[in-house]
């Protein structure tokens, strides 16, 4: 358990597992052009949330998603939850979701 709340404690990881969180599935591409930092950063941050299985990956062809794992207990789904719920009341994070919003030719995702 205390390396959920260490995965939880980095504000990088939370802006991708808010976006991750709400939009169910996205794509290495889009967090990077939500969240304006380099593949590098973002693709650490989420190799950390998959050790931790916090989140889990898909790939077709040469894009990677993201989404949350599939056997995440109730516990650390209603944490990761209550958290994003405050962190979305935060400039920053609206900011992220709203850059997401404005990017063009964001993979199609059949769920989304």
């Amino acid at each position: 358990m205390d390396e959920f709340f260490k995965v939880l404690a980095d504000e990088t990881r939370l802006r991708c597992l808010a976006i991750i969180f709400t939009h169910k599935e996205v794509c290495v591409c889009e967090l990077i052009h939500a969240l304006g930092l380099p593949q590098s950063k973002i693709s650490r941050h989420l190799s950390i949330m998959k050790l931790n299985n916090i989140i889990s990956q898909r790939k077709e062809g040469q894009w990677a998603f993201y989404s949350m794992h599939p056997e995440l207990s109730a516990f650390k789904q209603k944490v990761i939850s209550l958290i994003i719920q405050e962190q979305n009341t935060i400039r920053l994070f609206q900011a992220d979701n709203k850059k997401l919003a404005s990017m063009n030719n964001r993979p199609v995702i059949a769920d989304r």
